[in-house]
């Protein structure tokens, strides 16, 4: 039996882009460097799937890691599912990617949508934990949940103003 581990992997993107002319036509390319935070192992890249499987790799190490002590078979289905979301987003990101570069001011408003449905979504399970009649019956470790996802989400909203905001000066 598997006992709940929680573990997180964070990593850092950069993009560089260049604009040059051969032969007479304007050419432009996108280059960029992916770290993973916690080792600080690096790749450079020029196709986003490199990105993405740099992600994947070390991902895979960390649930390999995790499950080491685990039967082989168990340990690869565990696998498959932990990176089974990598499909959609081979598939989805660099998309993401050109439509942000394309029109960011779009790309960012839809991220403010989305962290919009997550407080409402929020506010929900705040208001089916911890009725406003019986605040008192939330147990501490809701409430420092929530308040934990309040701070989490005003952080979030705070980065975002900003970016619009600097989008707009531009």
């Amino acid at each position: 039996m598997i006992k709940k581990q929680d573990q997180n992997a964070s990593f850092m993107v950069r993009f560089n882009q260049q604009i040059f002319e051969e032969h007479g036509d304007a050419k432009i390319q996108w280059r960029g460097k992916i770290t993973h935070v916690q080792d600080g192992d690096e790749k450079r890249f020029s196709d986003f799937n490199d990105a993405l499987t740099f992600m994947q790799n070390k991902l895979a190490e960390l649930t390999e890691q995790a499950t080491k002590h685990e039967p082989s078979e168990k340990q690869e289905s565990i696998l498959d599912k932990s990176l089974s979301m990598w499909k959609t987003i081979k598939d989805v990101g660099p998309k993401v990617i050109r439509e942000t570069i394309k029109d960011p001011k779009k790309q960012f408003s839809h991220l403010q949508d989305e962290i919009q449905d997550k407080i409402t979504v929020i506010g929900g399970e705040i208001y089916e934990k911890a009725q406003v009649d019986e605040w008192r019956n939330a147990s501490r470790s809701d409430l420092n949940k929530i308040q934990n996802q309040i701070e989490s989400l005003a952080y979030q909203i705070q980065k975002l103003t900003t970016k619009v905001d600097n989008i707009n000066k531009t």
